[in-house]
């Protein structure tokens, strides 16, 4: 993929490949440094993954040799000091967080993280579904050497992946830690070469794009609840979501693949 001539102040670019968004981080000069433009336009990104029926699932990388450094702070730390996000309200918020005022997205999204993977690159990539490491990964969630708080999810979700202990030994140290140990830890599924990740991401966005879209969603958004709300309330959903999709045209088309013995045409209805 030829990178396209990045703005001073970064940008985030999409890309369409059928029925997947490829969305590129794009300031390889400040080492994909985030710029609150860089934070609308990701915001951007997400929600046109969201709005658009023709895309199935999303892929984030990056340009350049690394993944990001995290926040760009001179141009992110008066935002900060006023208590500010620099995502509009009523975008897909790129964390998933559920923060009044932003949309939670729906849709899969797959991230490709590789070298330096810093702060908000690590919150990034725990706020989506899959992810795969670069073997020269380097992740840092430091903050706490920054006299600031991660407030992108690391918090939360590193002690829900890898437990209190685990998470406080990165997140009170800043310490960089490799592929590896965030393998161990459950923060990235795979690991492989160097410059094969995008390669591996696209290849999983793919799979999933294939599957029966409104089912792929269900499936998702329930999982997601059991871990935020617990196994009793994702089982209340079970029956009524189920029905409605046993009465979708695909599922019809999967009895239909699985009697004709073919690859299934799922439409999304």
């Amino acid at each position: 993929m030829t990178d396209p001539l990045p703005l001073p102040e970064g940008c985030i670019s999409c890309e369409r490949r059928g029925a997947v968004l490829l969305v590129g981080i794009n300031r390889p000069a400040k080492l994909n440094g985030f710029t609150p433009r860089m934070f609308r336009e990701l915001g951007e990104a997400y929600t046109l993954l969201d709005d658009d029926p023709e895309l199935r699932v999303g892929v984030l990388h990056a340009f350049g040799k690394h993944f990001t450094a995290g926040l760009d702070l001179p141009t992110i730390a008066p935002l900060m000091q006023r208590g500010e996000k620099a995502i509009p309200f009523g975008l897909v918020e790129p964390t998933d967080l559920g923060t009044p005022g932003y949309r939670r997205r729906t849709k899969p999204m797959v991230v490709a993280v590789k070298g330096i993977t810093y702060t908000l690159g690590i919150e990034l990539m725990l706020g989506a579904d899959v992810v795969v490491a670069a073997d020269d990964c380097r992740f840092s969630q430091l903050e706490v050497k920054r006299g600031i708080m991660a407030t992108g999810g690391a918090t939360l979700r590193m002690a829900e992946r890898a437990g209190l202990g685990n998470a406080m030994l990165h997140l009170l140290t800043g310490d960089e830690f490799g592929s590896a140990e965030a393998l161990r830890l459950n923060f990235v599924q795979k690991v492989v070469a160097a410059g094969e990740e995008l390669a591996e991401a696209l290849r999983i966005a793919e799979s999933i794009a294939a599957q029966a879209p409104l089912a792929v969603i269900a499936t998702r958004l329930n999982a997601l609840k059991a871990v935020e709300q617990g196994p009793l309330a994702a089982m209340e959903g079970f029956i009524a979501t189920q029905k409605q999709l046993s009465n979708s045209e695909d599922a019809a088309e999967g009895v239909r693949s699985f009697v004709e013995k073919r690859p299934a045409r799922f439409t999304g209805r």
